[in-house]
């Protein structure tokens, strides 16, 4: 609990903190990897380092937190500690590893504000960050301790078996693990981290939806090629493309245990699953887990995408939507293919019948879940009953 000296401190200098968090995010992971290079192998996307995106949400979740803990020191924002503590156990972050970061974060503040830093401030956010590295060690320690592993020793190689081309940029690498160890369970929506070799001598990791359909004992994860921005603003993926271009039947992947939040609950109640473009890949395992549990609930399938051709695991979602008795599904495309099949444009709910006692589990761009949320809460459904995952550093926490 932050004490109500550090609370009134920590009140009175959110604003200054706040405006210049991006500022202090910056000099902090440019001050680390300087001094600790070793970081960036096989921790840290260097994607998202270069896009600023990285920083942006270590900002956010500092103000969030920050926020949150003025607003009721007695309880801790779950949505966001539980969203980062499956981002930290699905690269391996350790408990040590929050000191590092601690000395680091903290010598940027000093940095960048100077003289405003006094003792009185620098221990108010003190309290702060060690309340919230404190709640993600404990959440982290459960996570690693279901997923069967310690101080993040989560990975294991595992054999490519199948190859199976989707689109012209997606394919899905069906795998099978090395050796008889038991594998952790996965749960219909989770995600795993691919840690790979690149060839400038560093690992990096990046993280894809379990996208189901196979046997037991297998993982598959449907990954979509990142080509880049024709501007050069958006570099193309490194690791997507080394997939893409080296990976056979027969090669070996080093994979995480799967983590992730965004979890199918059981029960009876209505259920709808929308997505857009790669999207598609953890509401596919969903609809796994439902045809293969024999689901009765109803369920909604809605799917954007630019054209027909560009959707990815399209059939395989039809036979499984044919497979469940209360199922109906709606396709968009954006360039008006799919025939009477589909509905020419984006994601429009108007017309669509929304259960509003449903449960939404939303994967997607940023820009189309802030809009498709929109469209359910107007349906009348609860923004609790929303969930929704993010590719990447999470920038967004759809609350209200």
């Amino acid at each position: 609990m932050l004490s109500a000296e550090s609370a009134t401190t920590v009140r009175a200098t959110l604003p200054v903190i706040g405006a210049s968090l991006d500022a202090i995010t910056d000099r902090f992971y440019s001050t680390m990897f300087a001094e600790r290079p070793d970081l960036l192998d096989g921790l840290f996307n260097r994607g998202n380092q270069a896009s600023g995106e990285q920083r942006r949400a270590l900002a956010a979740s500092i103000a969030g937190f920050a926020t949150a803990l003025l607003a009721n020191p007695q309880e801790r924002p779950d949505a966001l500690l539980s969203r980062i503590a499956h981002k930290h156990t699905a690269v391996g972050v350790t408990d040590d590893q929050y000191i590092i970061v601690h000395k680091y974060l903290f010598g940027a503040i000093a940095d960048v504000l100077g003289d405003a830093v006094t003792p009185e401030v620098a221990a108010a956010w003190d309290d702060v960050y060690w309340l919230m590295a404190g709640a993600l060690i404990a959440r982290e320690a459960r996570i690693y301790a279901e997923a069967g592993a310690a101080d993040g020793r989560t990975w294991r190689p595992w054999t490519v078996v199948r190859c199976t081309e989707e689109t012209p940029d997606v394919v899905s690498y069906t795998l099978r693990p090395v050796g008889d160890a038991p594998i952790p369970v996965a749960r219909p929506g989770q995600y795993v981290s691919v840690r790979v070799p690149l060839a400038d001598g560093t690992r990096q990791l990046r993280q894809y939806s379990l996208s189901g359909g196979v046997g037991a004992g297998l993982r598959r994860i449907t990954v979509k090629r990142v080509r880049g921005g024709s501007d050069g603003a958006t570099p193309p993926g490194e690791v997507s493309n080394l997939l893409h271009d080296t990976v056979r039947e027969g090669d070996e992947l080093t994979l995480s245990a799967p983590f992730g939040d965004l979890r199918l609950e059981d029960g009876d109640g209505p259920v709808v699953l929308a997505s857009a473009g790669i999207g598609c890949t953890p509401i596919t395992a969903m609809l796994h887990h439902l045809a293969e549990t024999g689901s009765q609930r109803r369920l909604l399938l809605l799917h954007a995408d630019r054209s027909e051709r560009t959707h990815a695991l399209r059939g395989e979602a039809e036979e499984l939507v044919g497979r469940l008795p209360g199922a109906e599904r709606v396709f968009f495309y954006e360039d008006g293919s799919g025939g009477a099949a589909a509905r020419a444009g984006r994601m429009d709910l108007d017309g669509v019948d929304v259960p509003s006692d449903a449960t939404v589990y939303l994967c997607g761009p940023l820009p189309f879940m802030r809009e498709v949320r929109g469209g359910f809460l107007r349906a009348g459904v609860p923004a609790s009953a929303v969930c929704y995952e993010v590719f990447g550093p999470d920038l967004w926490l759809g609350a209200d």
